[in-house]
């Protein structure tokens, strides 16, 4: 269904309207969303959820001049819920407008009335769509990729691989795939943790470290399902195999507990996943109750809120290590983007390649930089053609 909505000149001042509207060929003249759902090449899972797809919501924002930019996320379930509030609730406030006044229309989004039902969870992560797809927009028309329009430099990123250390795995076959990886070069690995017994957790770690030797750096995620005593209890055991990291050992908002830990370890908690805002990271920053900060540009604002919090850790010494709920496409732009005396990190998960024009290139462990124009965002028509799911989004134009 089409619906018809006023140019931003019928409703604003002429002032007003002529410095939103900008260059005319940037006037976005057409808004669609639609959703992939994107096979896995095994079911896997965590400690909080089992898939064999991944969902990929998508928003392409088409400007006067025929471009296209192209904004997505990543979610287990609704993507209906991103795609209604940009069509329902975004739509109006972007028709008419230029997709060059970035923070602009990230304010007046982000302060719609959809912001008193949802600063985290779906209307955020709509925001990021919107966001991500004009800064695509603002690449292409400055014909370079997005990530030297922000300052980069091309040099590769180190990577490390989460796609092998999975909760449904047998123990025998988590050090098999583990081993694996190190065998084919990569030096940085992730496992999963959270099983109902915590003994459990210890004995697979202290396998897999056996398996994959010292010289292998090895974190471990929890998805929130531990308590704190349960965390306490497995701390000697992640200090004594080594982690780099603990990721998301509590409840996500659970500020007091995350503090509590980092105190007792010489380890260093990681979240991000599940923490939507610069103002929510600024505060765990301020407790030290994370060093590594996996702001994810699918959870926080887009790109705008990202480059803020990359730029608040950085500036303390911290680690800026995503989470790759865009399963990196977008954040291979973003790293290594910003002055820190960390060498920048991204989380390597191939779920999703082949839903894009422009494919990451990761070669022995690390990411080569893109090199086309844009936030390698664009979907490829065969990808569209064989996950879009039914009944999902629609379009609005001008």
């Amino acid at each position: 269904m089409v619906v018809e909505l006023p140019s931003a000149r019928g409703v604003l001042s002429p002032e007003i309207a002529d410095l939103i509207m900008g260059d005319e060929a940037a006037e976005i003249v057409s808004i669609e969303t639609y959703a992939l759902a994107v096979p896995l090449s095994r079911p896997i899972a965590d400690a909080t959820a089992a898939m064999s797809h991944w969902t990929v919501p998508v928003v392409e924002i088409t400007t006067k001049d025929g471009r296209v930019g192209t904004g997505i996320s990543g979610v287990h379930a609704g993507p209906e819920l991103l795609c209604n509030v940009i069509n329902d609730y975004y739509a109006p406030e972007l028709l008419g407008t230029a997709s060059e006044d970035i923070l602009g229309i990230w304010n007046r989004l982000y302060w719609l009335p959809t912001h008193w039902v949802g600063r985290a969870g779906a209307v955020h992560m709509a925001l990021a769509m919107v966001d991500i797809a004009l800064w695509d927009l603002a690449a292409q028309r400055a014909g370079v990729p997005l990530w030297r329009l922000l300052g980069g430099t091309p040099d590769p990123i180190q990577a490390y691989n989460t796609d092998a250390g999975w909760l449904n795995l047998s123990e025998a076959e988590l050090v098999r795939d583990l081993s694996s990886l190190t065998d084919a070069g990569w030096n940085r690995v992730k496992i999963k943790v959270g099983k109902p017994d915590w003994r459990e957790d210890a004995r697979r770690s202290r396998a897999v470290r056996k398996a994959i030797g010292d010289d292998v750096t090895l974190m471990c995620d929890a998805n929130q399902r531990w308590d704190l005593a349960t965390a306490n209890r497995l701390l000697p055991v992640f200090e004594e195999v080594e982690m780099d990291w603990v990721e998301e050992p509590l409840h996500a908002d659970d500020l007091d507990g995350h503090a509590a830990l980092q105190a007792k370890t010489v380890l260093d908690i990681a979240a991000g996943e599940s923490i939507y805002s610069f103002q929510q990271f600024s505060s765990f920053i301020a407790h030290d109750a994370i060093r590594v900060v996996q702001v994810d540009v699918t959870r926080v604002g887009g790109v705008t809120e990202w480059l803020q919090v990359a730029a608040h850790a950085s500036a303390r010494g911290l680690r800026v290590a995503p989470h790759a709920g865009d399963m990196m496409q977008v954040h291979q732009h973003l790293v290594g983007t910003g002055l820190s005396s960390v060498s920048p990190l991204i989380e390597f998960i191939p779920w999703t390649q082949h839903a894009y024009v422009d494919r990451s290139v990761v070669r022995e462990g690390f990411l080569e930089r893109p090199q086309i124009p844009g936030a390698s965002t664009a979907i490829a028509a065969e990808a569209r053609q064989s996950w879009q799911l039914r009944g999902i989004g629609g379009t609005r134009n001008l």
